[in-house]
């Protein structure tokens, strides 16, 4: 079964972010960071319980080749993506999104 994924304008803020960061680091990077969380969030989709539980109700979904995670929740009608975090960040940051 396919679920519905939301997008939190916080975890969207978030997401251009660490792609800006990346473009500005090496044309082409940022593109490839938002292709590997496209990745990520197809799996979160197709399967969001194959994730781990982090921290209550919250499921965390590791993003290939770069050291960031997509936090997210599952309600009753959708997948709702909280944060997308560097693994390095504070906890704190994403926890009090939830």
């Amino acid at each position: 079964m396919t679920h519905t994924v939301r997008i939190r304008p916080d975890a969207e803020w978030d997401l251009e972010d660490a792609a800006r960061w990346y473009e500005s680091q090496q044309q082409g990077l940022g593109q490839a960071f938002l292709n590997s969380v496209s990745e990520s969030l197809h799996l979160i989709q197709e399967n969001p319980l194959a994730f781990p539980r982090v921290h209550r109700d919250s499921r965390r979904a590791l993003i290939r080749k770069f050291p960031f995670g997509v936090h997210f929740v599952i309600s009753e009608d959708a997948v709702v993506v909280i944060a997308v975090m560097h693994g390095s960040r504070d906890p704190r940051r994403w926890k009090i999104r939830t």
